[in-house]
């Protein structure tokens, strides 16, 4: 809303929710590796899935769904994958995703903005539970992956998965401060995880502000077109 405000001079009103949010979350969970980090997914998704549990997994990429998909065929999972490369599946994929035992795979480009009703028994079973792979520039796609979930006021639950390896990190964080930090995830050092969570957090931030920026730039020159052209 700020962001209306300082460019457009509109402001902007929250809207609570209609039933309350009962979405379960824990902290981000954090790995010094990428290769870690798939392992944890795959470890958590088997899990959920055990306990009949649906569960929406969000990925970066259309790379990055096949190769988890590859993954869990390995584990003799039957899933389903919506990428934007199967269109006409996609129908059909959504409206099965928050039925018992389902296992889908999305981009958070064609996953972020559908609402997935839970099955029969589904709910009794926690509802939906979203597994967010890769923190993305904006908050704001996280946020809607995560609003996949516990929606109108079912149940539902979400994770946030880390590694020092992602892509947001290792365009805004300076190597060395990775390496560090990987060693004091490795070894366990106190205060470790934590302080990846906090970086995360401000390379997000740093990514923010830089579009903000790229965007009032495209407003100010459209703008300055429209007085300028006139007397051309």
């Amino acid at each position: 809303m700020g962001e209306f405000w300082q460019i457009y001079n509109l402001a902007g009103v929250v809207i609570p929710t209609r039933r309350a949010v009962i979405r379960q979350m824990a902290d981000p969970l954090v790995f010094a590796s990428s290769e870690a980090k798939w392992c944890g997914i795959v470890e958590m998704i088997v899990s959920r899935h055990k306990l009949g549990q649906p569960v929406l997994i969000g990925t970066r990429s259309v790379k990055a769904s096949e190769q988890l998909a590859e993954r869990l065929r390995h584990k003799e999972m039957v899933i389903e994958v919506l990428n934007a490369v199967r269109h006409q599946d996609e129908a059909r994929i959504i409206a099965g995703a928050g039925a018992v035992g389902r296992v889908t795979i999305a981009t958070n480009m064609a996953g972020r903005g559908t609402d997935i009703k839970l099955g029969t028994g589904a709910a009794e079973l926690g509802g939906l539970h979203v597994i967010v792979t890769e923190m993305h520039d904006a908050g704001r796609i996280d946020r809607q992956l995560l609003g996949r979930c516990g929606r109108q006021g079912d149940p539902g639950s979400a994770a946030i998965f880390l590694s020092l390896d992602d892509e947001l990190v290792q365009r805004y964080v300076p190597k060395a401060v990775r390496m560090v930090l990987k060693v004091m995830v490795n070894h366990h050092i106190p205060g470790g995880k934590s302080l990846v969570r906090l970086l995360f957090r401000l390379a997000q931030h740093k990514a923010e502000q830089q579009a903000f920026r790229r965007r009032r730039a495209v407003v100010q020159m459209d703008r300055w077109l429209d007085k300028a052209l006139p007397f051309s």
